[in-house]
């Protein structure tokens, strides 16, 4: 593993060198190993560690950016040479006014030893675990196992130094027969978290359940939909909406919303850092703590997130939730949080005179960020629910839907909930039923 202090004195030798009016460098060393399978072989391994440096160099209202990943004092140098170059040639920002000032971190412990010294023939071994649960079946599994970790620092001029490391190990897997398929994974610091026989034995029943699928008329129904599908659908909601930049230009779903209740009552959905059952930094990419940030609460609009620049714009302080400059998004969430509800998947199947229950969505786009229009495909199975029981396996359906407008429809929440990764990190969700959700179009498989 890198030595932290080799990361704080690559970030001051760049500080030190700087001759702009403030400067800010972000370090990220990523140290990961991989092995893929397909057809129930493991057909790959392979191992990659990287370290690069990126600087902001800020002149006037200036600002210039540069990178590398030598980590040799000449390089660095040269690197901040170059950022200040550009900052000269570039146009002022009249909305900039500063980096931020430090702030005191409370940082977590995201590192298992067992996750940083996993081994290639330790993911084999755990790779083999699940074949041998879905190949007596003849079903045929393919994906991949990582094991690894990732330091982040981020140092400025005004006196921000901060350094962390989290361990990540992650299993994604796809389990087909010739006319079903299901999708497992699973993410954790410590890799004796993930459950490899549990993931296997669920897409198992799931790729038997789904055989010989039958073709489905598009159209309105209820829907009760996996954490997968639903990480998947509030993170493109987040990335429209909860962020402070698209507040400000007029094209978040919650302008003029505030106080407002857009939502059913049984939603409520926050951002934290520093719950246990996140994965992720505590500070942001400008070295500010990350806040919790409150954004619909039972229902009803509350906040947005915000960096500095965004933050200073409104005379406010930032929640710390800013990306790597330059950003044209603004700041975003990366540890989203759903509440739980009182129900079960059970109690949602059984309650349900006639839906759809998806297992996953694919190809998700958002058409319209205003409304929150997302389209897409179930995918890995889709089973229709007739009287209280999944009566079949129905071929993958598309569908085009109002994020919000579903989830102003929620009819019950899962008490149990699953970390799935989204577009924005990974979120931690439960189980949804809502009514009157929109497919649009059929497949034909």
């Amino acid at each position: 593993m890198i030595d932290k202090s080799r990361i704080e004195e690559a970030m001051q030798t760049a500080i030190d060198h700087s001759t702009a009016d403030q400067t800010e460098v972000l370090a990220n060393n990523r140290s990961m190993a991989l092995t893929r399978f397909s057809n129930n072989y493991i057909h790959q391994n392979v191992a990659e560690t990287n370290m690069s440096l990126s600087v902001r160099a800020v002149i006037d209202k200036k600002q210039g950016y540069a990178s590398t990943n030598r980590l040799d004092k000449d390089s660095i140098k040269e690197m901040v040479d170059k950022a200040i170059e550009i900052a000269e040639h570039r146009p002022p920002d009249p909305d900039f006014i500063s980096l931020p000032k430090p702030r005191p971190i409370v940082q977590r412990d995201m590192v298992s030893d067992t996750t940083v010294d996993y081994t290639p023939k330790q993911r084999a071994s755990a790779i083999q675990r699940l074949l041998n649960v879905v190949a007596p079946r003849n079903f045929t599994a393919a994906r991949a196992f990582s094991t690894g970790y990732t330091t982040f620092g981020v140092a400025n001029s005004l006196g921000v130094n901060a350094v962390e490391t989290i361990s990540e190990a992650d299993l994604k897997t796809v389990v087909m027969s010739p006319t079903s398929s299901a999708f497992g994974s699973a993410v954790a610091v410590d890799v004796s978290n993930i459950d490899i026989e549990k993931i296997a034995l669920e897409a198992e029943e799931t790729t038997l359940r789904g055989q010989n699928p039958v073709g489905l008329k598009p159209g309105t129904y209820t829907v009760i939909l996996s954490p997968n599908a639903v990480a998947d659908m509030v993170s493109f909601m987040a990335f429209a909406g909860f962020g402070a930049l698209s507040l400000q230009e007029g094209r978040s779903f919650m302008k003029d919303k505030f106080g407002q209740q857009i939502m059913s009552q049984n939603i409520s959905i926050w951002d934290d850092a520093y719950d246990p059952n996140t994965i992720g930094f505590t500070f942001d990419f400008e070295g500010v703590p990350k806040e919790k940030v409150v954004f619909i609460e039972n229902g009803t609009a509350k906040g947005v997130c915000y960096d500095s620049y965004t933050a200073k714009k409104e005379g406010k302080k930032s929640t710390g939730h800013a990306l790597p400059a330059p950003n044209p998004y603004g700041p975003l969430p990366l540890n989203l949080i759903m509440s739980p509800g009182d129900s079960s998947l059970e109690q949602m199947v059984k309650t349900s005179e006639r839906a759809i229950l998806v297992s996953r969505f694919h190809y998700t786009n958002l058409e319209d960020p205003i409304r929150t229009v997302l389209t897409g495909m179930t995918r890995d199975g889709t089973f229709l629910i007739e009287d209280g029981e999944i009566k079949m396996p129905v071929k993958n359906l598309r569908f085009t839907q109002s994020i919000v407008e579903a989830l102003s429809k929620v009819e019950l929440v899962s008490m149990d909930r699953e970390l799935r990764e989204g577009m924005l990190g990974a979120s931690y969700i439960p189980w949804l039923k809502i009514s009157e959700f929109n497919f649009t179009g059929a497949t034909q498989f």
